[in-house]
């Protein structure tokens, strides 16, 4: 950046907001309350950058780089700080050094994708058209292309206006940027470009955008197509940028709920040894951790990141004492203040509730006695058995579990879904069926398994009540017509063992052997809830998500609370 004569900031050549910001969290002795989503993505940075083991690396003279641009040529248009520089907070600092620091050998970004879902009002909007400038004239791509994107151009045009007033607010971008009516033009500095686009564009052809800015994406409707053509737009770049920042919304089963779905697997997978990867996003999620945390003040920040600088504290504390005398307000209040999705279902348990580490030796433990439970997984692809069994003397209840895709599909599947299932099945932890199906007979010589090798007599059993007729009667042929029932799937049936299943998760009394596929299951659960608060499982439409494991758990679940005195007094 020698080239800007009126460079004000520059950063010590060992300066680091990543680590500075992890040191201010209130877990490190700080003063900073985050969210779970946020302590575990600077985890996972901190981790990396005492990794040299790793294909990247972390360079403060790039991410110092980004920061002094944006702190230095890039101001505010509006309001009472109009024409001022904009000088980024810590939380600001942190997000872009890890979106512009961590290069290869090659001085290649590994972040090819970057991810900000945070309250309103915490000036999203505002940094991501400073970053669209910066990716326009200062990252050092020739003929740039950036586009800030929407399905309808009026959106698309909130971030392209913005940038467009800093370039007029600020000399230095004047002199290399040129402000037109339907485009920002940097052609005689460097053949670059920057325009708005939606949806109703004339053709979303031959573009070839290095920096592709989507704000706001909760508002999308049908937004994944237009979220495709642009994401796959970006290939031909070495380092390209997609940059998403939003808070929640209400639409439902859309791009949002995708993204954010993504988020959760990325976030939970750092945490696992085979669990879910996308080393090329980073997601930054600032949000309440639970639903009930807006009536506390001291958790606000969580989603809030900018409260008492960017965003005016007093004013949501106002919104919340209304909130507080009228439950109509509240919906409303904690989606976009808080960014809990306005939706009929939320979270069941978090990652520290279902996660345990715990594994046995059926061996060892000798049992006798088992109840099995199955998910025959009519609308996916992922088919689950599991059997669980107590032994005398012990409250734990251990559980085995075994899964079956198609071999046809397995491969595919693992491709498009990012999914390591190849892996798994070169474990042991899932096994494949001939052909491009399930044959459930599978699952039959798989219980038969479990009783030859560990003598275990399966005392009940538990199917989907929609289950294949013919499965149904190979498992009456086989067990005799009163070892395995029906389990409707609703809340009349599933509510209450549902909830004595998380309350022993989270008491770590269900000993799952540390199974990733599993863990994976519980993680993807969500829960439909009824006014009387009655739940069962949900995992919305994302084709990535399986909960199949969890299905087959609830199912041995209800049966276990039906004969639960029985089952104890055989054991």
């Amino acid at each position: 950046m020698a080239e800007y004569q009126d460079k004000k900031v520059h950063y010590p050549d060992d300066y680091d907001p990543i680590t500075e910001y992890w040191n201010a969290f209130k877990n490190n002795g700080g003063d900073i309350v985050v969210s779970k989503k946020i302590l575990s993505t600077y985890q996972r940075l901190i981790q990396n950058m005492k990794n040299n083991a790793l294909m990247f690396y972390y360079s403060n003279r790039r991410a110092n780089h980004a920061m002094e641009f944006i702190e230095n040529y890039c101001r505010h248009s509006k309001g009472k700080m109009g024409g001022q520089h904009i000088k980024l907070e810590l939380w600001e600092k942190a997000m872009v050094a890890a979106i512009f620091g961590f290069i290869d050998i090659d001085g290649n970004r590994q972040y090819q994708r970057a991810v900000l879902i945070v309250g309103k009002k915490n000036g999203k909007s505002l940094l991501a058209s400073a970053i669209g400038l910066y990716m326009l004239i200062a990252d050092g791509e020739a003929g740039p292309e950036v586009y800030a994107v929407a399905t309808k151009k009026d959106q698309a045009k909130i971030i392209w206006n913005e940038a467009k007033r800093m370039v007029r607010k600020s000399p230095a971008l004047a002199k290399r940027i040129r402000g037109r009516v339907a485009d920002l033009s940097s052609e005689e500095y460097n053949d670059g470009d920057f325009k708005p686009v939606a949806s109703d564009t004339d053709t979303l052809d031959g573009l070839n955008p290095n920096c592709i800015l989507m704000d706001e994406i909760h508002q999308w409707k049908n937004g994944e197509d237009l979220y495709n053509i642009m994401a796959d737009g970006v290939t031909a770049r070495d380092q390209p940028l997609l940059l998403i920042t939003s808070t929640a919304g209400t639409i439902r089963e859309d791009i949002y709920d995708q993204i954010y779905d993504e988020a959760v697997m990325t976030i939970n997978g750092y945490s696992q040894k085979n669990g879910y990867r996308d080393d090329r996003s980073i997601f930054f999620i600032y949000e309440l951790d639970k639903r009930n945390e807006w009536k506390d003040s001291e958790m606000w920040i969580k989603a809030n990141p900018g409260l008492g600088t960017i965003k005016n504290k007093q004013t949501l504390a106002e919104k919340v004492a209304k909130a507080k005398k009228n439950h109509r307000l509240v919906k409303n209040l904690v989606c976009k203040e808080f960014n809990i999705r306005e939706t009929s279902t939320e979270s069941w348990l978090t990652f520290d509730e279902l996660n345990n580490e715990s594994t046995f030796d059926i061996s060892k433990l000798k049992p006798r006695y088992g109840i099995a439970g199955s998910d025959l997984s009519q609308t996916t692809d992922l088919t689950a058995a599991t059997v669980i069994f107590q032994v005398p003397d012990d409250p734990v209840i251990y559980v085995k579990t075994m899964y079956w895709l198609p071999e046809d599909t397995l491969q595919q599947r693992a491709e498009e879904d990012n999914i390591p299932y190849v892996l798994w099945r070169d474990q042991g932890r899932l096994r494949t069926s001939q052909g491009n199906k399930v044959y459930y007979r599978d699952i039959l010589d798989w219980f038969q398994e479990i009783e030859d090798k560990y003598d275990i007599y399966l005392f009940k059993g538990g199917y989907d009540s929609w289950s294949a007729t013919y499965y149904v009667k190979d498992l009456q042929h086989r067990y005799g017509e009163k070892t395995f029932e029906p389990v409707i799937q609703g809340k009349k049936t599933l509510s209450s063992p549902m909830h004595s299943l998380a309350a022993d998760l989270k008491a770590k009394r269900v000993n799952y052997g540390n199974d990733p596929i599993m863990k994976w299951c519980l993680s993807n659960t969500t829960v439909d809830v009824d006014r009387n608060g009655n739940i069962q499982p949900d995992k919305g439409h994302n084709r990535r998500k399986r909960i199949d494991g969890l299905a087959a758990l609830l199912d041995a679940y209800v049966v276990r609370d039906r004969y639960l005195d029985e089952y104890l007094n055989v054991i």
